[in-house]
């Protein structure tokens, strides 16, 4: 009987490439249910000689390279060899907890109307320690334009976090990917979804999210306050469309 197949999308560059180790320590201790296996998709946003010798040497893990373009251009280009059901984010300097791909693919698999998931997520500090955020939604069903709403009224913060998305491989693929932009690309890819498809969130901590000197959310151009009103111009704009066409996501043979 052919198995069934998790894809793990991760971009990296040059600096990040040393917490590959730790990411696939996560990922190689998830247990999935029967019949499940997981691919691990690295993709260099870049091509330098820097990333390859931190790879694992895993047959379910594939690494390529690619001209420079950010992360959403690193994973949409990993979209290309993806040939599982779910698609799963995992950035390089993050870790997935236990139980985090079984809780995502029980959620999708138990209602096919849901077209992505997310869980909670915990900072994981230098020293070692966590940090979790107030003001997670409820457990269970996200609904429609919900986290869109939320985010649009509280300075362009989601109320889940879009580096713990689950999607399904076919939603991803008809949205294009990941946004064309320097960063809060992942947040545009949630919000559209949001505006197509219910989701789920789990209350149960789905991922430990790396604070280090390092990573591009930290570096000023991130908060640069121009660039930032244009990113979230256009992300609202986008995920606005989007509802205002009433296409919904439904599984195939649904009404």
């Amino acid at each position: 009987m052919r198995r069934r197949v998790i894809v793990i999308v991760t971009a990296v560059h040059a600096p990040s490439a040393r917490f590959l180790a730790d990411a696939y320590k996560s990922l190689a201790a998830q247990e999935l249910p029967d019949g499940w296996d997981w691919r691990w998709l690295i993709q260099e946003d870049g091509r330098t000689d820097q990333v390859a010798p931190y790879v694992p040497d895993d047959e379910r893990v594939s690494f390529r390279q690619g001209r420079p373009g950010g992360p959403g251009v690193a994973r949409t280009l990993a979209l290309a060899r993806a040939d599982g059901e779910y698609v799963k984010i995992l950035d390089a300097d993050d870790q997935l907890p236990a139980g985090a791909l079984a809780r995502d693919i029980a959620a999708l698999e138990a209602d096919p109307d849901l077209g992505w998931a997310t869980s909670r997520a915990l900072d994981l500090l230098p020293d070692g320690s966590t940090v979790g955020f107030p003001g997670d939604p409820e457990h269970g069903p996200v609904e429609r334009q919900a986290v869109l709403d939320h985010w649009a009224s509280h300075d362009y913060l989601a109320q889940v976090h879009p580096a713990t998305l689950c999607v399904r491989r076919e939603l991803l693929l008809a949205l294009g990917g990941w946004m064309a932009l320097p960063a809060s690309e992942d947040t545009g890819l949630l919000l559209a979804l949001n505006s197509v498809a219910r989701g789920w969130f789990s209350s149960e901590v789905g991922l430990l999210y790396r604070k280090w000197e390092g990573q591009v959310t930290g570096q000023a151009d991130h908060v640069d306050s121009a660039e930032r009103e244009a990113r979230m111009a256009v992300v609202e704009a986008r995920a606005r469309a989007l509802g205002s066409f009433q296409w919904r996501y439904r599984a195939a043979g649904s009404d």
